[in-house]
């Protein structure tokens, strides 16, 4: 029911899925009224498809201690019981990300030895492969334990879901001297340094989001939405920018003839529909949060996310590798 159209963007992504998965299974949670009109000739899908009633829906804007308060029979809330209860493997969501993340935190709870569930996506990068970032929006603010306990969930993440070996974990500031940013980033990259198994490479600078020079970008929550934000924006100027100038005389028409393959391809490249999915790391199960804005395409990669990070069993590796780190450093003492 969430995002910006609900069921008319997320049943017809869910059945897609279905497609694409033999081994499939989906529960569509909401209001069965509202659903219903959205599954005509669905029947062939048979219990592979279901209905769960939730008899309310919370709000994009409404806050996250109202929907944990007042509304105990929401969609969102349903679900997340769903995959408490075992029922399910994964809940993906278009829904208000913060009721989503305080609801997850109640509801499933944080792995051992995690303060904090972070938010991470892939971005692309020049390399041709992806960077993960976190966190993206679930902490304004994050202490330098918090910071590091980000950075263990990225390798692991960029380890089993990117196939990516020892994968090199950086500090987003404002430079790359260690006397320069906040002193709990500071603090983070002197814990990061004394961490033998995670290849922490030192400071990166936003500039160098995209160069592919690191696999993980580690940051609290309000600069990497920030981040996200206006990479997203320039994305869109730039593509924009392009199509208005191969369309603003004959010359460039006839010019935009001839490379509006590559024009194309520059597009699927950079098309954040294919990046759709941030993982809610640190919770005991899996949990994803697709964009509010996603379309049913873009929602389809939300879901296979999920189906990969449930096929990896990320939330295991992180809590083992973190009980690795934790028992490192005891013995370390």
């Amino acid at each position: 029911m969430g995002g910006d159209y609900g069921p008319s963007v997320i049943i017809p992504a869910a059945i897609s899925a279905l497609q694409q998965h033999p081994d499939l299974y989906v529960y569509l949670v909401g209001p069965q009224q509202e659903l219903q009109p959205y599954l005509k000739n669905t029947q062939s899908y048979g219990d592979r498809l279901q209905v769960q009633h939730a008899s309310e829906v919370i709000g994009m804007s409404e806050r996250p201690s109202a929907a944990l308060r007042r509304k105990p029979d929401s969609s969102m809330r349903k679900s997340l019981e769903l995959v408490r209860d075992s029922k399910a493997d994964a809940c993906v969501s278009s829904g208000n990300t913060g009721a989503l993340m305080a609801l997850a935190t109640v509801l499933i709870g944080t792995l051992p030895g995690i303060e904090r569930p972070a938010i991470t996506a892939e971005l692309p990068n020049r390399k041709g492969s992806v960077t993960n970032m976190l966190d993206l929006g679930a902490n304004i603010d994050a202490s330098a334990e918090q910071l590091s306990s980000f950075a263990v969930m990225g390798h692991v993440l960029s380890e089993l879901v990117d196939g990516i070996e020892n994968p090199r974990v950086a500090l987003l500031n404002i430079g790359e001297e260690t006397i320069k940013g906040r002193d709990s980033i500071k603090l983070a990259g002197d814990m990061l340094s004394n961490q033998s198994q995670i290849d922490y490479v030192g400071y990166i600078e936003a500039n160098e989001i995209y160069d592919g020079s690191v696999d993980v970008i580690v940051c609290d929550g309000f600069t990497g939405n920030n981040v996200l934000k206006a990479c997203e924006g320039i994305t869109r100027f730039l593509y924009d920018q392009l199509k208005t100038e191969f369309s603003s005389g004959l010359w460039s028409r006839a010019v935009s003839a001839l490379v509006w393959p590559l024009l194309k391809r520059f597009q699927r490249r950079i098309n954040p529909d294919q990046y759709n999915g941030a993982s809610l790391l640190g919770l005991r199960e899996i949990v994803i949060k697709s964009h509010g804005s996603a379309d049913s395409n873009a929602t389809v990669f939300a879901i296979n996310k999920a189906i990969t990070e449930i096929e990896r069993q990320v939330p295991q590796a992180i809590q083992d590798r973190v009980a690795q780190i934790l028992l490192s450093a005891d013995n370390e003492e």
